[in-house]
C-alpha cells in the first residue's frame, strides 16, 4: 500500500512534466518524488543531491529527471566560478549523454548541444571562437532541432565577429546565413500556418476555444521572436555584404571557381539577395550557371535579367518556367511574389493577387504579400461597387487585409498596423452608416476584388 502511495505521488509530481517507468523501483520512486518537490519549487540546491543519485541508480524513472537536471545544473553553472563553474558544464554535458541513452526518442542533439554554447556564452565560459566551435557542432550534428532564437542570433554573432577578426572565412559566414534564415523562415511558416487558421476563424467571427486562443499567443509570440533574429542577422550581414564588397570578392576567385556549380550558384543568389544585379558580373555568372546547371534558379535569374532589358514577355516566361521547376517551398514563393510584382505595377491588379496569393501560399510567412493585395483593393476602390458607401466599404477590406500581413510577420506589424488605420480613416463614417442604415449588413463586391464585407454595428 505504501508503495502505491508513493508511487501515485510520484506521477501527481512528475507526470506532467515527463515520461514515468512503470519498472521504477520503490526507492527510486521515493528519492523521485523528494527531488520533484525540490525541483518545482525552484528549490536546486536542495534537489542536487537526489538528482545526483537518480543519474546514477535510477537513471530511466522518468523524463523528468532530465527536464529538471538541466534547470538544476545552469543554475549551478551560473552560481559557480572558475574550475568549478567548468566542472558543473561538462557535467551538463554529461547529462545530455545520458538524456540521449535513456530517452533517445525525445533527444534533440541540436537543441541540447547549442544549450551548451549558449551557456558557455552567457556565463563567459571559453573564448569566442571555443563558442563558434559549440554552436557549430550543434549545426552540423543536428540543424534541424537548433531551433533557439537566441541561440542562432549569438551563434552568427560569432562568426561575424570571427570572421573579422581574420579567423573563418567571409563564405562560410554567407553560408551559415543562408542555413540560418532557412532555419527561421521553416519555423516562422510552421507558426504561421497554425495562426492562418486562427484569423480565418476571426474573419468568420466564430469565437475561438481555450485552446485556440493559447496557440494564437503561442505562434504570435514565436513569430515576433523569430523576426527580430531575422533582423538582427540581417543587420549584421548588412555590414559584410553590399555590393561594394561583393562584387570584387567573387570577381577576384570567379576564373579560378567558374567550374564549380556551387559556388556559382551561391555567388548569383548572393548577388540577388542583395540587389546587386545590374553589374556584370551578375550576367555572366547566370550565363555561367545556365551552361553548368540549367535549373529553376536559373530560370529565375533569367527573368531578373529579362526584366532588366525591358523584355517583358521573355521575363514572364523565364519566371514561370522557374515556378514550375522549384521544388523548394522558399524559393518558389520568391518567384511567384516577383511575378505578383510584375502585374501589380502593369496595373493588372486580379494577376498579381494570383501570383500573391501562390506566394503565400507556398511560404505562409510571407506576410508583405496581404500589404501589396490591400494596396491593389484602395487603387481600385472607385471602380467597385455602385454607390460611394460602397466604394469606400473596400477600404475596411483593404484594412483588415493589411492588418493581416503584420500578424502573419511582426517584422512588418508598425508599418501594417499604421496602413490599416489610414485605411480605416477613409471608409464610411459611423453618420453614413446611420445614414444607410446597413450596420451589420454583408457588402458583396462584384469587380476583380471580389468577396464581401460587414458594415460595422453602431
Amino acid at each position: 500500500m505504501m508503495k502505491t502511495k508513493l508511487k501515485l505521488l510520484f506521477i501527481v509530481l512528475v507526470g506532467a512534466v515527463g515520461l514515468v517507468s512503470a519498472q521504477a523501483t520503490e526507492e527510486c520512486i521515493t528519492t523521485m518524488s523528494i527531488f520533484s518537490e525540490h525541483a518545482k519549487v525552484k528549490n536546486y540546491d536542495a534537489a542536487y543531491e537526489p538528482f545526483m543519485k537518480l543519474r546514477k541508480d535510477c537513471p530511466t524513472t522518468s523524463y523528468a529527471l532530465y527536464q529538471y537536471g538541466e534547470r538544476i545544473l545552469h543554475h549551478k553553472i551560473e552560481k559557480a566560478t572558475g574550475a568549478e563553474q567548468k566542472a558543473f558544464l561538462d557535467d551538463l554535458k554529461k547529462l545530455y549523454e545520458e538524456k540521449k541513452t535513456h530517452f533517445a526518442s525525445k533527444a534533440k542533439e541540436g537543441d541540447d548541444i547549442a544549450d551548451v554554447a549558449l551557456t558557455m556564452y552567457e556565463n563567459k565560459i571559453g573564448t569566442a571562437q571555443e563558442q563558434y566551435e559549440m554552436f557549430n557542432k550543434a549545426w552540423e550534428t543536428d540543424s534541424e532541432t537548433f531551433k533557439n532564437p537566441k541561440g542562432l542570433y549569438v551563434f552568427f554573432n560569432l562568426a561575424v565577429a570571427l570572421q573579422e577578426a581574420g579567423k573563418i572565412e567571409l563564405q562560410d559566414v554567407f553560408d551559415l546565413y543562408d542555413g540560418i534564415q532557412g532555419q527561421i523562415t521553416t519555423i516562422q511558416n510552421e507558426y504561421a500556418k497554425n495562426l492562418e487558421v486562427i484569423l480565418e476563424k476571426n474573419e468568420a467571427g466564430t469565437a475561438l476555444t481555450a485552446k485556440e486562443k493559447q496557440i494564437e499567443k503561442y505562434a504570435e509570440s514565436n513569430l515576433s521572436n523569430y523576426s527580430k533574429v531575422s533582423s538582427g542577422v540581417n543587420g549584421m550581414l548588412g555590414k559584410l555584404a553590399d555590393c561594394d564588397r561583393l562584387i570584387p570578392f567573387y570577381e577576384a576567385d570567379y576564373e579560378a571557381k567558374k567550374n564549380d556549380v556551387a559556388w556559382v550558384r551561391g555567388a548569383a543568389g548572393r548577388l540577388v539577395s542583395k540587389e546587386c544585379t545590374d553589374s556584370e558580373l551578375f550576367v555572366t555568372l547566370v550565363e555561367q550557371l545556365n551552361t553548368l546547371e540549367p535549373s529553376a534558379k536559373t530560370s529565375f535569374y533569367l527573368g531578373r535579367l529579362a526584366e532588366q532589358r525591358g523584355e517583358d514577355a521573355k521575363a514572364l516566361e523565364y519566371y514561370e518556367e522557374s515556378a514550375e521547376r522549384q521544388t523548394e517551398p522558399q524559393e518558389k514563393a520568391k518567384v511567384y511574389y516577383r511575378l505578383g510584382e510584375n502585374f501589380r505595377g502593369k496595373g493588372n491588379y486580379s494577376r498579381a493577387r494570383s501570383y500573391y496569393n501562390k506566394a503565400v501560399a507556398a511560404q505562409p510567412s510571407m506576410g508583405i504579400v496581404y500589404l501589396r493585395i490591400a494596396s491593389m483593393y484602395v487603387a481600385s476602390a472607385n471602380n467597385c461597387g455602385n454607390t460611394r458607401f460602397e466604394k469606400l466599404a473596400v477600404y475596411w477590406l483593404a484594412a483588415d487585409t493589411a492588418a493581416k500581413a503584420g500578424r502573419i510577420d511582426p517584422s512588418l506589424a508598425d508599418t501594417a498596423n499604421k496602413t490599416a488605420a489610414s485605411y480605416r480613416a477613409n471608409a464610411p463614417t459611423r453618420e453614413m452608416i446611420f445614414s444607410e442604415g446597413n450596420a451589420g449588413q454583408r457588402i458583396t463586391f462584384s469587380c476583380w476584388i471580389g468577396g464581401s464585407v460587414t458594415v460595422p454595428s453602431l
